[in-house]
């Protein structure tokens, strides 16, 4: 029993325990990684909790009636797999609805969804993801069409670096990169997360005077992956050889989003006029709507079109996880698609 504890296997049995590591993994995952891997929940492919290695056997068990369309689906920091259906019952009437299984039943794609460590650096993070989609595609029981990527939050960040890091390698674009036919993003900090450069700042301001220097020791416990959240930080060039805990960080590398895919954004702001100043101040609580969109104010800004663009009131950062408005606004964006409608799920009633 204790060596289950030690190594992960127990914790990942119950919901409880994934909750509790993933915690443990976006606080310190840096620092589990190195000294702690048995309680790395690594990149994985999951299903029920238990990982599915990217093999055509295992790939074939764990998705009977995979299709040619995959979506894959990045959480955000401190969760797992399981925060996609965080209020499945409050929002759709009944436990284990996501976003994943209504595309399956809508759309005929195939969900997948992925657990990795939230704690370690986005740019980390990035390269293991592109590895898993290329060994996913190659292992996938039918021949990939498309590939979706949604992510929430830190999630989206994720996307991007391995997307970055895959078409820029230098042995060149990745295969797996031409199939990504859109990406979507749930309320992702793509300038930073005000918060965190909140915690920041105080953390510098405390380790200035030795009254405060211990607090300041404390604070800077937080994981590589929440410190990269700061300022969005998607590269190791933007982290390499800096003190991420210095008063003025360096600034961080532009990469813009990939040609060939269409790119959505879904934003959440607590209040409901999403276009007011309480909108522009709050945001979703988590994130701002300009950081959700990278609308630097200059030539530097993400490329989102106004009609890839969904602004929803009324909701904060976790409602993106799982709520009816933001399904709509999905669905809606991948069923019209340039080469024509996609075509319901086989044995869904058309709409109208």
């Amino acid at each position: 029993m204790a060596a289950g504890r030690a190594s992960g296997r127990g914790l990942d049995e119950e919901r409880r325990g994934r909750v509790a590591l993933g915690v443990l993994n976006g606080a310190h995952g840096d620092l589990v990684h190195a000294a702690a891997p048995g309680l790395d929940v690594g990149m994985t492919v999951r299903v029920g909790g238990r990982v599915v290695p990217p093999e055509a056997e295992a790939l074939r068990t764990a998705f009977p009636e995979a299709t040619g369309r995959i979506a894959v689906f990045l959480h955000g920091l401190t969760e797992t797999e399981d925060s996609w259906a965080y209020g499945a019952e409050k929002h759709f009437g009944r436990a284990g609805v996501t976003y994943g299984s209504l595309l399956q039943a809508d759309l005929g794609l195939t969900p997948v969804y992925v657990r990795y460590n939230t704690g370690r650096h986005i740019s980390d993070n990035g390269r293991a993801l592109a590895a898993l989609l290329a060994a996913l595609v190659e292992a996938w029981p039918q021949q990939v069409q498309d590939l979706v990527v949604l992510g929430h939050s830190l999630g989206g960040l994720v996307a991007r670096s391995a997307l970055h890091q895959a078409r820029d390698g230098d042995a060149g674009a990745q295969p797996w990169t031409a199939l990504v036919r859109d990406t979507v993003t749930l309320g992702s900090p793509h300038l930073g997360a005000p918060l965190e450069r909140g915690v920041h700042r105080l953390a510098a301001q405390l380790a200035r005077l030795p009254e405060t220097r211990p607090l300041a020791r404390v604070l800077a416990l937080r994981s590589a992956g929440i410190k990269d959240l700061g300022r969005g930080t998607v590269v190791e060039d933007d982290w390499t050889g800096t003190d991420p805990d210095a008063p003025a960080p360096s600034s961080r590398t532009l990469v813009p989003l990939q040609d060939g895919a269409r790119h959505f954004v879904v934003l959440a702001t607590l209040s409901p006029n999403t276009s007011g100043r309480l909108a522009d101040l709050f945001g979703d609580l988590m994130v701002s709507p300009r950081s959700a969109l990278g609308d630097t104010g200059d030539d530097e800004r993400l490329a989102f079109p106004a009609d890839h663009v969904q602004r929803l009131g009324g909701l904060h950062h976790v409602d993106l996880l799982d709520h009816p408005r933001v399904y709509a606004a999905i669905r809606r964006w991948l069923t019209d698609r340039p080469e024509g409608p996609r075509p319901p799920a086989p044995g869904t009633p058309a709409e109208g």
